[in-house]
């Protein structure tokens, strides 16, 4: 099958021009809901009740937060490596199976089995050992995933296709947890199910997708010395690279602030006795104005040929939404913050993955630089809830980590104001 596609891709280390089909982003975007609904569903659900589980004599509930926030941070270190490495040994693959298809199927292999052995875990050790690997498998398949993107769509095409990366991680979110709290109940059939739903919605993409093979002699050099030299991109010799990179850290990271710790704002900071109801109720709104800004915003970027406007616009946007948090803490405003929110991370999330993918400094390492920036995306997350529970302790409340939350969404957006290569 691989041979059979092998000539519709674009030579390895050229600018593809030609458009993908609704086939190849329709299966794209079944993959990445696969992906978002294997990784989102324990971080927001089954981690903390497992977590919980083993520390439901602790004394405050900031206990279980920082548990879960240091497996969550180790798993963090490991992605801040696996990231970039993953897509430096992808660019250097010469499989005749392509550069990205390897990768593609162990990562979502690893990440699968990672799940099904924490639904027999009942320690914090063996929570957090397959937690990480589980994290590493995720790192793998996403690292390889993205890069399809720069080997395979038009520039002209990329803020839709991006939009297929962004929508599915909202609808995974609330599928998943849906999926865990009413068919599949209970921490081993929920790990269970989520493992096999990745595989089954990852294994078509990977099968059909066209990946052309590198020859050996265009591979870059590959060597421990060439491998760490490129885990550099110089912010002097490639500005946009650094300001697009920063920009992404910043802004993830107020997110992340923003939204980890959102079943404990609404249990101890509203006093909420109907607080997990609550909970779905805002990741529904935020769900929708997710799918709707990542897909509107990223096809519009595509026709205006603009993306800094957007990924501007976006991360003030998230940065309204944390102070009206901050400063209103009350249901009906919450859940104008989560609509906020999702209005501005999806149109982040599609429209600033097709600009990091126009600042790359050279065709030959996509795999490595795109992994370099989803360490921007992944790292965030992982270590929010530990920073979160730290900064709630010590500024006094929710209202400071939402503070901290929007400081974070408007240097974000000063940060991507200074590219200068991209509209």
């Amino acid at each position: 099958m691989t041979a059979d596609r092998e000539d519709t891709a674009p030579a390895p280390l050229a600018e593809p021009v030609r458009r993908v089909g609704g086939a190849w982003i329709a299966l794209f975007g079944a993959a990445w809901l696969g992906i978002w609904m294997a990784q989102l569903t324990p971080v927001q659900l089954l981690l903390p009740l497992q977590v919980e589980e083993q520390l439901h004599d602790a004394a405050s509930w900031t206990d279980s937060v920082v548990a879960f926030g240091v497996i969550s941070a180790i798993a963090g270190v490991f992605a801040l490596i696996t990231f970039p490495l993953t897509g430096a040994l992808s660019d250097r693959t010469t499989s005749r199976f392509g550069r990205r298809r390897p990768w593609i199927a162990g990562g979502a292999l690893l990440f699968a089995l990672a799940l099904f052995a924490l639904g027999f875990q009942s320690g914090l050790v063996g929570i957090g050992v397959w937690w990480t690997l589980a994290i590493i498998g995720f790192c793998v398949l996403s690292a390889a995933l993205t890069a399809a993107i720069s080997d395979q769509v038009p520039v002209n095409q990329r803020g839709f296709v991006s939009s297929w990366i962004s929508a599915p991680q909202a609808v995974g979110l609330i599928l998943g947890v849906l999926l865990a709290t009413t068919l599949f109940t209970g921490q081993f059939l929920g790990y269970t199910a989520v493992a096999v739903l990745l595989v089954v919605l990852v294994a078509p993409f990977c099968l059909w997708m066209p990946d052309a093979r590198l020859h050996p002699a265009e591979r870059p050099p590959f060597t421990v010395q060439a491998l760490v030299e490129g885990m550099w991109v110089s912010p002097r010799e490639h500005p946009d690279f650094g300001w697009t990179l920063s920009s992404r850290i910043l802004v993830n990271i107020g997110n992340a602030l923003g939204t980890t710790l959102l079943l404990y704002f609404s249990m101890f900071g509203l006093n909420d006795a109907h607080a997990e109801d609550d909970l779905l109720v805002l990741i529904v709104i935020y769900t929708i104005f997710v799918v709707v800004a990542s897909i509107a915003a990223g096809a519009l970027s595509d026709r205006l040929g603009r993306r800094r406007v957007f990924v501007l616009v976006a991360a003030v946007l998230q940065a309204v939404a944390a102070l009206l948090l901050a400063f209103v803490p009350e249901l009906t405003v919450t859940m104008v913050g989560a609509a906020l929110l999702g209005l501005g991370y999806g149109c982040f999330l599609s429209v600033d993955q097709a600009l990091a993918t126009q600042v790359l400094p050279d065709p030959a390492s996509r795999g490595k630089d795109l992994g370099i920036m989803n360490i921007a995306t992944a790292v965030p997350q992982a270590v929010a809830p530990l920073l979160g529970a730290a900064i709630v302790s010590w500024l006094g409340g929710f209202p400071g980590l939402f503070l901290l939350s929007a400081l974070f969404g408007f240097a974000g957006a000063f940060a991507v104001s200074r590219v200068r290569s991209v509209r």
